[in-house]
């Protein structure tokens, strides 16, 4: 049979690793797809700019479109990232009745109903595997591996930036301004760190594994998000001292009434193997009533290990370019008409457990005040630290752990204690899940 031509769009780091994984591994990659896979046309920004990989006999062009509309390419794969042009790009492929691969989480986060509509019109797929974790099949994972589950929650380290920055802080002793600022001279961070610090990157890719995990609608929209850039040296250590570490998760699990959706920086208990995964690395922990907690780690980004989820889709393309549509695999692991739009909790109606960090006046009968309007909301106090003062200074920091309590109960009591005299600026608040 002839080759599947492929159609490239962005030729940067991913790009490149993608031609150089389909290069090297071509012979093993055709046993396993059938077909010889090969790139005959890619759209780069600059056709002048210096490559990771050998362009030999790939027409190369500043105009995706062009890829796109090309008749000899089959099969496009989208690296562009952002929603536009990209999903004008994709949609256009998708109407030429040509499957696309993409690594491009905000795009099927925010506009992946409509792109598997288009799709799912006319027949032909879309495959994302590299949008979240990586190199880590972690959607493969879930849509089939886990099939026979229900899942009742996941939770993920699915920026590398973030967990990057939190075990620097962690192993050094360092503050966040200084190792985000080396995190962006490493290439880990974007000049403007925004979307990986702040939680919108691992938002993004949350919605993508919630839906496929809950059999829901994409719903970024309703996820809550909460950064990293508040967290202190004091914090992580505190958090160590008491058995803890801090990671920025990414938390999806099903309630009676809902569906939570959350990302936001936890305090893990250090026993949990995923509190020791470290650096840029990223891990998924998902719980099955079945098979019970399974947990997938590997490199969340570069070249080669985002390439291979990329190739690892056009393998599964090639398989299924002469398969009924009717009898392939859900983009969402559900058939689409039987996806069930689940009501996404307010984050006020979260449940967790607490981390409090306040700074205390060192005087008698503060401690009692505080614990008693922890105990007038109903909230119960798991532990309690008052670190010594330091020298000629006031005030004295008070590490309170809470058991689980609704969120909304958490920030009233917190408002009422930050309303102290003897309470000095604004409360730490992290939350704390046991993952067990």
């Amino acid at each position: 049979m002839k080759p599947v031509r492929v159609g490239l769009l962005g030729l940067g780091t991913v790009g490149g690793g993608v031609v150089n994984v389909l290069s090297r591994n071509a012979k093993e990659i055709a046993r396993r797809a059938g077909r010889e896979i090969e790139v005959i046309h890619a759209a780069a920004r600059r056709l002048d700019a210096p490559r990771i990989c050998d362009t030999t006999g790939i027409r190369l062009t500043t105009d995706p479109l062009e890829v796109v509309n090309n008749p000899d390419v089959d099969v496009v794969v989208e690296l562009i990232g952002g929603v536009q042009p990209a999903l004008s790009l994709v949609a256009r492929a998708l109407e030429l009745g040509k499957p696309v691969v993409t690594a491009n989480k905000a795009l099927i986060a925010k506009e992946g109903a409509e792109i598997f509509r288009l799709a799912h019109a006319r027949g032909v797929q879309v495959a994302f595997e590299a949008a979240v974790a990586g190199g880590i099949p972690i959607i493969k994972a879930i849509r089939e591996g886990l099939a026979g589950n229900r899942i009742e929650w996941l939770a993920g380290i699915i920026n590398g930036t973030g967990n990057f920055i939190l075990t620097e802080m962690r192993d050094k002793g360092r503050d966040f301004a200084d190792v985000l600022a080396e995190a962006q001279r490493l290439g880990y961070a974007e000049a403007d760190p925004t979307f990986d610090v702040e939680g919108v990157d691992a938002a993004h890719k949350l919605t993508i594994l919630a839906a496929i995990a809950f059999g829901m609608p994409l719903r970024f929209d309703a996820v809550g998000m909460e950064g990293i850039s508040r967290i202190t040296r004091e914090d992580v250590a505190y958090a160590e001292e008491l058995g803890y570490r801090i990671k920025h998760l990414g938390i999806a699990r099903r309630r009676e009434n809902g569906v939570e959706l959350r990302v936001h920086p936890t305090l893990i208990p250090e026993r949990r193997l995923i509190a020791n995964v470290d650096g840029v690395k990223n891990a998924v922990l998902v719980m099955g009533d079945a098979v019970g907690p399974t947990l997938y780690y590997g490199a969340g980004a570069g070249a080669e290990p985002t390439a291979s989820a990329v190739v690892a889709d056009l393998v599964d393309v090639v398989r299924t370019l002469t398969a009924d549509p009717d009898h392939r695999v859900p983009h969402l692991a559900f058939q689409p008409d039987q996806l069930d739009d689940l009501p996404v909790l307010p984050m006020g109606e979260v449940e967790t457990a607490y981390y409090l960090r306040l700074a205390a006046a060192d005087q008698p009968g503060v401690l009692a005040d505080v614990t008693r309007i922890l105990a007038d909301a109903g909230i119960s106090i798991e532990a309690i630290i008052q670190k010594e003062a330091a020298e000629d200074v006031a005030v004295v920091p008070v590490i309170i752990l809470t058991h689980r309590v609704r969120e909304a109960d958490m920030m009233s009591a917190i408002a009422r204690i930050e309303a102290l005299p003897a309470i000095e600026g604004e409360v730490t608040r992290i939350r704390m899940e046991a993952l067990s």
